[in-house]
């Protein structure tokens, strides 16, 4: 196996021919970085980066396998309080499962909302490092919404993203002290990272809490009724269910998806694997997700723990704060479905800081930095754990 080739040369890593997208993870433990180049300007968040680069890094897939990630790296304007800048770890929405939805490749599947929600973050003096997830740009599938894999590569882009960060001059360098935010798959994925962060970040790292706006929550339970006949679903819906069904197929190849899948439904489960967001939900504009099925996936064995293990959030056992907000008008993730998690955290005292909007899904992400950004500060203000 050929070593990585890295040359350091004006303040980022170039890739040698090991380092390009089909290197494997040879060497380095989780949050290892394989290689680093500038981000195309392109992909910048405007009026605030001062330096951005594209990040490849060591990290756990949804198998459990060491795999790679890409991610990126936004360095704001101005001087670094001591100890350097304070990190925000990106947990971006649907964007798709090809690898050409990639984030740090085209930038975010909203643009105008993300670009100008990221830069009020990077105003108040904050670094940013979005992880685009093992599998979105690297070889394997995205396993969407496997909230496991995707707390890991959320902690180990911010690990990779210190390391580089220090090669870099002085006023580059990024704290221990980091939060983890995201919305919609990344609320969810947020929210999953703040059960963990601690534990996968272990004593390197200063884990202080998080945010998830438009939180997915016992979204199992609907998968688990997929069947013939299952009520027609909005296309954005619809694309969501083709997503989880193939990720559980790539993750869970012998769990025989396929075999309950008609004609119809294995078309758009493989398009699914390539399609970015939106022009997927075009391609499901007159689908009917009863028609995907042969028979009820409920009756595969062991699908409904795994689906569980897949997807369920986690109830308890968080030991940082961390804050939900949904809109009551969410037609994306409904209200309804993530309300009952809400109560459950509660009821178990996790320390949640929860608040309903008057807002759709985007509106909420947009309406709820009234409330996020002092809850952010204070999570970094606080001393110790």
């Amino acid at each position: 196996m050929r070593t990585l080739a890295v040359l350091i040369a004006g303040g980022s890593i170039l890739l040698g021919p090991a380092g390009e997208a089909g290197a494997r993870p040879s060497t380095g433990g989780p949050g290892a970085l394989v290689a680093a180049a500038p981000l195309k300007h392109r992909l910048w968040i405007p009026k605030t980066t001062r330096a951005a680069f594209r990040l490849k890094y060591v990290t756990t897939n949804a198998r459990g396998k060491r795999a790679l990630s890409t991610g990126m790296l936004f360095l704001p304007k101005g001087k670094p309080p001591r100890g350097g800048w304070p990190v925000i770890s990106w947990a971006h929405g649907t964007s798709g499962l090809g690898d050409a939805c990639a984030p740090s490749l085209v930038g975010p599947a909203l643009p105008r909302r993300d670009r100008p929600y990221l830069a009020n973050w990077m105003r108040e003096g904050y670094a940013i490092v979005a992880s685009d997830y093992a599998g979105l740009g690297t070889p394997g599938l995205m396993a969407y919404l496997h909230g496991r894999s995707e707390a890991h590569n959320i902690v180990d882009v911010v690990k990779a993203g210190r390391t580089y960060a220090r090669r870099l001059s002085p006023t580059s360098r990024l704290a221990r002290k980091w939060v983890v935010i995201g919305q919609s798959q990344g609320a969810g994925a947020a929210i999953y990272t703040a059960r963990y962060a601690t534990r996968f970040g272990g004593r390197g790292l200063d884990y202080r809490g998080a945010v998830g706006t438009g939180t997915p929550a016992y979204i199992e339970n609907v998968v688990t009724q997929l069947a013939p006949g299952f009520p027609d679903l909005s296309p954005g819906l619809t694309a969501y269910m083709a997503y989880i069904l193939a990720g559980m197929r790539w993750t869970h190849p012998d769990l025989g998806i396929d075999g309950l899948l008609t004609t119809t439904g294995r078309e758009y489960v493989e398009l699914a694997e390539t399609r970015c967001v939106f022009p997927f939900e075009k391609d499901l504009a007159d689908a009917k997700i009863g028609t995907f099925f042969s028979g009820r996936l409920i009756t595969l064995p062991n699908f409904a723990r795994t689906v569980k293990n897949y997807m369920a959030m986690p109830e308890q056992g968080f030991d940082r704060p961390f804050f939900m907000g949904h809109g009551l008008e969410d037609v994306d993730v409904p209200y309804t479905l993530t309300k009952p998690y809400v109560d459950k955290l509660k009821a178990n005292h996790e320390p949640l800081t929860f608040k309903p909007y008057h807002a759709d899904h985007s509106g909420t992400l947009l309406e709820s930095q009234k409330d996020t950004h002092p809850f952010v500060r204070k999570l970094f203000a606080k001393r110790g754990p």
